[in-house]
């Protein structure tokens, strides 16, 4: 990777970094609930992917579920910051 790639990568990623803690902070105190169910379905998810079989193919599905309703629950907090007047 050249040096302008790395730069440009390390960028990228504080710029995610930063981003992902405000998103945070901001779901924790606004959307506690919401700010749980990441969590939880992230462990879920890292669970999932570590584990050994593949139980007849339920553990893809499962893995496979528990990224949509993460993505769900990203698409719900945009919503909520689209329609903010609605959450006060």
């Amino acid at each position: 990777m050249s040096g302008k790639h790395v730069v440009t990568a390390v960028v990228a990623l504080a710029v995610g970094i930063v981003t992902g803690v405000s998103g945070t902070a901001w779901t924790q105190g606004r959307h506690p609930h919401i700010a749980s169910a990441q969590k939880s379905l992230a462990a879920a998810e890292k669970q999932l992917m570590e584990a050994v079989h593949h139980y007849g193919g339920h553990r893809a599905r499962a893995l496979e579920l528990t990224q949509q309703a993460r993505a769900e629950l990203r698409e719900a907090l945009e919503y909520a910051r689209t329609h903010a007047g609605e959450f006060e």
